[in-house]
């Protein structure tokens, strides 16, 4: 489920495991990552022999163990959290729906979280082969904890083909990213004691507009973000999917509480995903500055509504998102 600007504690497991990706000759855990962005040969790094640990396991995290044909499990890191983070138990259900499909990339996505995920032990992804065209391709999964379905999603995938093109364009007149602080710096300068949680402890994440835990002020209904990997990461587009599909669970629900002056860290609310749909449009790469911008146009009934735009470098609309979760006070324990 999700966890939205929350505080958590602890350090990441870092898992070696099976390998990933069976084309190209690479796996995600053979092929990682430099720190070093301008150099040409940045693919050829080993994980052995790479000092950035941080997009180490988050490769890691999304690096499922095969059990049988079209059954694969899935861990958590190790932490203090109640519950898994959305995010990750999405990314994964796609990781172990790409194991599934040959060179075809995703164009969408559609999952129902069930239950909350429990992080202490594994889960356990089942995928049903929908159908194989040829044009498109569906799957089902299904992820199984305790022996209840915890989550559920279903994806397609499309050769690639030419067609139309426009796009809504990226928004201006926002600070560049590497002007923007991290919400750690942002918060130390106001004298906050901060951890960062673990989703945001994978990703190099910079919000522009942030709701600090004592602000009260009501905030427009939309938030920039600008986000990418930690270090660079191997030319393998489901890949960078599955990364991205992790990191669109981020501050989401969160932003729809800006307008009403509550901060999603507030220990006061309650906020969990319900559904959430991603439409894969364009190529990306999820180790180049991505600007997500998100939008919330409809809060009722206990219910949050948050809209995303996920814009390459070059101004390209490259993903869009929605999402609807339960926002609402905490209730008493009986």
């Amino acid at each position: 489920m999700l966890l939205v600007d929350a505080v958590l504690h602890g350090g990441v497991r870092v898992r070696r495991s099976l390998p990933l990706v069976k084309q190209r000759g690479q796996t995600w855990n053979d092929a990682v990552v430099s720190t070093d962005r301008t150099a040409s040969e940045t693919n050829a790094t080993s994980v052995g022999d790479s000092s950035d640990t941080t997009l180490t396991a988050l490769l890691d995290l999304l690096n499922l163990e095969p059990i049988e044909q079209n059954l694969f499990r899935g861990i958590s890191p190790k932490e203090t959290q109640q519950r898994v983070f959305g995010g990750q138990v999405a990314a994964q259900a796609l990781v172990a729906a790409t194991r599934t499909v040959e060179d075809c990339p995703v164009h969408s996505l559609h999952a129902n979280f069930l239950r909350p995920g429990d992080p202490r032990v594994p889960i356990v992804y089942q995928v049903e082969r929908l159908r194989d065209g040829r044009s498109f391709s569906t799957r089902r999964v299904v992820a199984v904890q305790h022996g209840r379905s915890i989550f559920q999603l279903s994806a397609s995938f499309q050769v690639r083909e030419e067609g139309l093109d426009h796009h809504d364009p990226m928004p201006t007149g926002l600070p560049a990213p590497e002007s923007v602080p991290d919400l750690a710096t942002r918060l130390r300068e106001d004298g906050l004691r901060w951890e960062a949680p673990y989703p945001s402890q994978l990703l190099d994440i910079r919000p522009v507009e942030i709701l600090l835990p004592y602000e009260t002020t009501p905030m427009p209904p939309t938030r920039h973000i600008w986000l990418r990997t930690t270090g660079r990461m191997p030319d393998d587009p489901l890949l960078h999917a599955c990364v991205l599909t992790y990191a669109s669970d981020l501050y989401l629900l969160g932003t729809s509480l800006l307008p009403h002056g509550v901060s999603g860290g507030s220990e006061e609310m309650f906020l969990a995903s319900l559904d959430h749909a991603m439409w894969f449009h364009r190529p990306f790469r999820v180790d180049d500055w991505l600007l997500y911008a998100q939008h919330t146009p409809s809060a009722s009934g206990g219910r949050g509504f948050v809209t995303g735009s996920v814009f390459n470098p070059d101004g390209t609309l490259a993903v869009s998102v929605a999402q609807e979760g339960l926002v609402r006070p905490r209730r008493s324990a009986p």
